[in-house]
């Protein structure tokens, strides 16, 4: 299996998973502390991840070196997050993650290895095909956090 149609793969599972579990039980607006994010600001976070993500996928179609970096603990301030409704949060995160498996099932296969720079400082190219692969990972390591 090509690492684009595994990133599809577990990518569903992970969503799958997740939305089978009681969400409902979930206490959403707890702060473990201070400077850490609440349950709904991980979701806030995935939420950005994922836009950053699809704006990488869908630009990396057509640019080369494509780069799109981001501030998550800035970004989780200026959404609001924990002030969002979580069900809210959930159909939104659902739904660009849904967007995000069409992309990388219709990616053309001749522009899965375009680079992509995700460094802040210097630069740091990664293929496509490792950038689907990495945001699952990323994606299952905060759901890992929240159930």
């Amino acid at each position: 299996m090509d690492n684009m149609q595994d990133a599809v793969t577990k990518l569903n599972d992970a969503l799958d998973y997740f939305f089978k579990q009681d969400l409902k039980a979930i206490n959403w607006d707890n702060k473990p502390a201070v400077e850490k994010w609440s349950k709904k600001e991980i979701i806030g976070h995935l939420i950005d991840s994922a836009q950053v993500n699809l704006q990488r996928l869908v630009r990396c179609t057509y640019e080369e070196n494509f780069k799109l970096i981001y501030e998550q603990e800035q970004w989780v301030k200026a959404q609001h997050y924990q002030d969002a409704d979580i069900d809210f949060l959930l159909t939104l995160w659902k739904s660009i993650n849904v967007q995000i498996i069409r992309v990388i099932e219709n990616y053309p296969a001749d522009r899965s290895q375009m680079q992509c720079d995700t460094g802040k400082k210097e630069k740091s190219l990664h293929t496509v095909s490792w950038l689907a692969l990495d945001y699952v990972d990323h994606l299952k390591h905060h759901l890992q956090q929240i159930v």
